[in-house]
């Protein structure tokens, strides 16, 4: 737990475990893990293969998002005096989508997820500890700012990009806060993810060894437009 006197209570070695088994495994379609197999193919060493992974996971897109997440909700606080306040809290959520707040990506960061839409379950169950631990921690209007948040980006995502399948956060959103609650230093929200997902890696690894042979190489098609090629004397 990063402590000196190596103290914590049930509740706090309860989550931190509930973190680690939520992000142990997520099948193989998701970045750092289908870097992985990629890596593998290439009949490469695991160090190798375990190194892409990480590199991949420390993307703001992916692993890194829990941290993106809290530095944004930094920037939340500082900007929206009344945290209770929906609708100076949305205002400043569209801002973000305009890309004229936070860091310019336009980005709402732990929305969102490229298979689920009305719900993660892993967020779901992180969420339910979340409030438990902030209730211990003495931080429940905080936690009631990651809510109001999380229960209004969705539809606002929607109205943006003109979106018909629901927006939901993901599980990215409330683990930073919550390590952030266990006092764990920044620096080290992603490599605990990576500490827990490495268990999902290595078994994908495995697979890939066992069922594999070619190496992957997936296929690319050039949809831009064909043009002549002039010849350098001809060109003006």
């Amino acid at each position: 737990m990063l402590r000196d006197d190596g103290q914590f209570t049930e509740l706090e070695a309860k989550v931190l475990d509930i973190c680690l088994v939520l992000h142990a495994e997520h099948g193989g379609g998701n970045n750092s893990t289908f870097t992985n197999h990629v890596v593998t193919s290439s009949g490469t060493d695991t160090y190798s293969a375990m190194a892409a992974s990480i590199a991949s996971l420390k993307g703001p897109k992916h692993g890194g998002a829990n941290l993106k997440v809290q530095e944004m909700f930094a920037d939340i606080k500082a900007n929206c005096k009344d945290w209770d306040n929906k609708e100076e809290i949305c205002a400043y959520l569209n801002k973000i989508l305009d890309k004229q707040a936070f860091d310019g990506a336009g980005l709402i960061y732990g929305m969102g997820h490229a298979v689920y839409t009305n719900s993660d379950p892993r967020e779901v169950i992180l969420k339910s500890f979340a409030k438990n631990l902030s209730d211990e921690k003495g931080m429940e209007k905080e936690y009631a700012l990651y809510e109001t948040v999380e229960n209004e980006a969705g539809q606002l995502i929607m109205n943006k990009r003109k979106m018909f399948k629901p927006v939901c956060a993901n599980v990215d959103f409330y683990s930073g806060f919550v390590y952030s609650m266990l006092g764990i230093p920044e620096e080290m929200f992603t490599p605990m993810f990576a500490t827990a997902r490495i268990s999902g890696w290595c078994a994908h690894r495995l697979e890939e060894l066992v069922n594999a042979g070619k190496i992957i190489r997936p296929a690319y098609k050039y949809v831009g437009w064909h043009r002549d090629y002039p010849k350098m004397e001809e060109r003006k």
